[in-house]
């Protein structure tokens, strides 16, 4: 009786493996009340129990452990923190016995992905193991199957992530900024922004081509610098190209001071807060209201990667949340306002930035114009974001929270730019292609991107 017993655990265990593998490579919906099974005593146990047990076992052994929680493996001694208990991942491998994906942040800032093997009933369940999965989204590990019908693990080759388009660790390349003035029939102003080195990307402008003459100017609250060019009506036609060399190095959570609430809480004229943005923020976290801020980060995160839809139609690229709201698409300037809406609508402090996105399978050539991202305060860090690629390639879901890769270029930060000279029409609503103003109205400038690798 008894081997039978072990017999059928292992052929659960097998299925439910499968399941658990397939769905936390592709994620998908559950019903967070669906029931998930029936224990040892014959009662119902749903999904809602099983996370409260397993978030309980967290809690209790963070208390015991000076608030991290310990996770240790053949390869690994790590102190955690809880951000995902992935309730859709949830599977049941016999009476009593469940297995869960959970996302636990290091005191690095590194994400893992760790597997927890449960014994017992909600209220009085056990880990029996606990084995690190992924790292950043990249697994360490896989399932096989014995001629038996039982699994093990195998150990995979280094993850890569090129082909969906991240550089991981450091990236070197020559970007070309080009902008040709239009045909212009009066006095203009054109702001251009000046990409800045800072701890993850070392900036160095190699050349500029042009008969324009121009000035810098500075923006004060984001620390943006920009090209300010005053031209006339004779200056049609003419071009300016901008060479530089950077040096980018993967980014990831970053230690900094508390951030200023009256910046990175406040509502911006097309990213405003409170109203409907903290009601529906609020409906999606419910009871994660009482918990940290990282968990509520991730909460929207994957709210918003859900919910909208990347689609460049109607009036999007003007990152308006009330728009990202309404329509559920846009592209990433309206997937990355959304989430600062609603997290800081709740009290998380969030910022937007603006720069390039580098391809990694190819080392010279155009690119696809501009690309926009995020980064959110919690525990100490500000942890970068980018929901928008999360949610065109669902398998780098886990690395975009909290990751953003090598190759990319910063050009400015923030909303609602107060350059000094100030346009007529006011604050610049965010910069990466010139800002060029002709009697009192924006005016495109024909851009454009490109690059050279520099291989090593």
């Amino acid at each position: 009786m008894i081997k039978w017993k072990q017999y059928y655990r292992k052929i659960i265990f097998a299925l439910g493996l499968l399941a658990v593998w397939t769905a936390c490579s592709t994620p998908g919906k559950t019903n967070f009340e669906e029931e998930l099974s029936i224990n040892s005593s014959g009662e119902r146990v749903t999904i809602a129990e099983i996370e409260i047990g397993i978030k309980d076992f967290i809690a209790k052994k963070t208390e015991e452990n000076n608030g991290y929680f310990p996770v240790k493996d053949e390869n690994h001694d790590l102190k955690m923190k809880l951000v995902r208990v992935h309730t859709e991942y949830l599977s049941n491998l016999g009476p009593d016995s469940h297995f869960a994906c959970v996302d636990l942040v290091d005191v690095s800032g590194e994400v893992f992905d760790v597997d927890f093997f449960m014994e017992g009933e909600p209220g009085a369940m056990n880990v029996t193991q606990t084995t690190v999965h992924k790292l950043n989204g990249k697994p360490f590990y896989s399932w096989k199957q014995k001629e038996d019908k039982t699994w093990f693990r195998v150990p995979l080759e280094q993850s890569n992530n090129s082909l969906l388009g991240v550089v991981e660790g450091s990236d070197n390349f020559e970007f070309y900024y080009s902008v040709q003035i239009p045909d212009i029939d009066s006095n203009g102003k054109m702001w251009i922004p000046i990409p800045e080195s800072d701890p993850f990307q070392q900036i160095e402008l190699i050349k500029i081509e042009t008969e324009l003459k121009s000035e810098i100017v500075e923006e004060k609250t984001f620390g943006n610098k920009f090209r300010f060019f005053e031209l006339r009506k004779e200056d049609s036609g003419q071009s300016i190209e901008l060479t530089y060399k950077v040096s980018r190095k993967e980014k990831g959570p970053y230690a900094s001071p508390e951030p200023d609430s009256e910046v990175y809480l406040a509502s911006n004229r097309l990213m405003p807060t409170g109203g409907r943005f903290e009601e529906i923020a609020k409906e999606v976290l419910g009871p994660k209201l009482q918990e940290s801020n990282l968990i509520q980060a991730r909460a929207l995160y994957d709210y918003v990667i859900e919910s909208m839809s990347y689609q460049k139609y109607g009036d999007y690229g003007n990152g308006d949340s009330n728009y990202a709201c309404d329509s559920k698409t846009g592209n990433c300037s309206e997937f990355h306002s959304f989430f600062i809406s609603l997290a800081r609508s709740v009290g998380i402090p969030a910022r937007f930035a603006i720069g390039a996105s580098i391809p990694s399978d190819r080392d010279e050539g155009g690119i696809d114009g501009y690309h926009c991202w995020a980064e959110f305060y919690a525990d100490g860090k500000w942890w970068p974001i980018d929901i928008s690629e999360a949610n065109k390639y669902t398998a780098l879901a886990t690395y975009y929270f909290g990751r953003h890769p090598a190759n990319r270029v910063e050009l400015s930060k923030g909303r609602d730019l107060m350059v000094d000279p100030m346009p007529d029409s006011g604050p610049i609503n965010f910069i990466a292609f010139p800002y060029l103003e002709v009697g009192g109205k924006e005016v495109k400038a024909p851009s454009k991107f490109s690059f050279t690798r520099i291989k090593s």
